[in-house]
């Protein structure tokens, strides 16, 4: 696997972008097939969040998690499923109501959060590692939940990766590591310029890359027009990378993109460094991923 590199889709995210992009997926159909033609265009991964059909906004159901799952699935295009477990987390500070946040508060506990991981069983699943100002907006993921949702996790078999937004989120990742609620080598995430967390510049990836555990393997994105050159810096340090419309809505200034696209565009980046993606398959071999079908282990 020396000259391979997992290569992430996440096609569409939970923020507000369906009004900038027409070709942001809104429906499980749509995300489905945006998930489907990302992997036809290299893609080893496919990260899935499920949006409300009606408003376009983020949803909670389970039974739009599942006829994503259960489309890709069934379809003859295979790629890692990773499901975000972020769930409800979003804090909106207000003076009238400082307690129970404002409009548009939306918390779900561990479990709730869990839920689409522990009933789907995709082969990964995202675990955001500590609380982070996203602009006006706080998200909520306080230590001792995520020790819960940590634990729930392992006890499923999916393969947590572990979502670092700031410095202070590898450290946290690394306690958890310490007290036994991550099973194998870890698999930590870089996410890079959202504000207000971590930059994305080569020397923050270096400074989060240098405090990795031995074992670790690692990924890093950045967003808007740094998706690219975070995606090239990643790779040349050795990283796995992630693109799409989640993070970024253009594939070049003034021109909308497809998630398809934004993983052709990272498949050329990779072989000008004679670099490939990896196959779903080699990531579930490299990583030790649990089966695709549904009982495997």
């Amino acid at each position: 696997m020396k000259n391979k590199v997992m290569l992430t889709a996440a096609v569409t995210g939970a923020g507000e972008t369906t009004d900038k992009n027409p070709h942001v997926p809104v429906t499980p159909k749509e995300i489905a097939e945006s998930a489907i033609a990302s992997a036809k265009a290299g893609a080893t991964v496919a990260h899935i969040h499920a949006r409300d059909p009606k408003t376009g906004g983020i949803s909670h159901n389970i039974d739009h998690y599942r006829e994503i799952v259960d489309r890709i699935r069934e379809s003859e295009t295979d790629v890692v499923i990773n499901i975000t477990s972020g769930g409800g987390g979003d804090f909106i500070p207000s003076l009238a109501t400082p307690a129970a946040g404002g409009d548009g508060t939306d918390m779900q506990t561990p479990a709730e959060r869990h839920q689409p991981v522990g009933e789907l069983l995709p082969e990964m699943c995202t675990l955001d590692c500590g609380s982070t100002n996203f602009g006006n907006m706080i998200y909520l993921s306080p230590t001792d939940w995520l020790r819960e949702q940590a634990k729930l996790i392992q006890e499923s078999g999916v393969k947590p990766e572990l979502e670092c937004f700031d410095t202070g989120h590898i450290r946290f990742a690394k306690q958890l590591i310490q007290e036994g609620l991550i099973d194998g080598d870890p698999m930590f995430q870089f996410c890079l310029g959202i504000p207000w967390g971590a930059e994305a510049d080569t020397e923050t990836m270096l400074y989060m890359k240098n405090r990795l555990p031995d074992n670790a393997h690692w990924s890093a994105f950045g967003i808007g027009r740094m998706q690219m050159p975070m995606t090239a810096q990643a790779a040349m340090l050795g990283g796995n990378v992630r693109v799409g419309l989640e993070d970024n809505l253009y594939l070049k200034k003034g021109v909308m993109a497809r998630n398809d696209q934004l993983v052709e565009k990272a498949v050329t980046m990779l072989h000008n460094q004679g670099l490939e993606p990896m196959t779903p398959q080699e990531a579930r071999e490299q990583f030790n991923l649990r089966s695709p079908h549904k009982g495997g282990a």
